[in-house]
């Protein structure tokens, strides 16, 4: 149980981390049109996708928020040992790993791999369904 549990932390760790931060930017960039600065540095732009030509825009501001929104879901499901839970998490990282490597966060992939290593190493304590 104790790797559901790491996992679960994790995923609200960077869910939450990520994106109640990520609301404020949605509305900070939807009134000004401009990416927010936290303590002198761009939250979610200036990134590489603006330098491979993915320009900021609330919905690709949305995008993430929904995605962290889902990892805290996920992080719900992982601490009462749903199967559902792992699925969910792995099926998030791929999108997750964008837009940590899109915007520039760098303790997206340190968050990611740890609750990862601990989410492989999670066994469900849902029943075996036989059919």
């Amino acid at each position: 149980m104790i790797p559901a549990r790491l996992a679960a932390g994790l995923s609200w760790l960077s869910g939450l981390g990520f994106g109640l931060p990520a609301l404020y930017g949605i509305a900070y960039f939807a009134r000004t049109g401009d990416v927010w600065q936290f303590m002198g540095f761009p939250t979610y732009g200036h990134g590489p996708f603006e330098k491979i030509g993915i320009p900021t825009t609330v919905p690709l501001l949305v995008g993430f928020g929904a995605v962290c929104g889902a990892e805290v879901i996920a992080g719900s499901l992982l601490w009462r040992g749903r199967r559902s839970g792992k699925k969910l998490a792995l099926a998030l990282l791929p999108f997750e790993v964008a837009y940590w490597i899109g915007f520039a966060l760098p303790l997206g992939p340190l968050l990611g791999a740890g609750r990862t290593v601990a989410v492989i190493c999670f066994r469900s304590n849902e029943p075996s369904r036989t059919t």
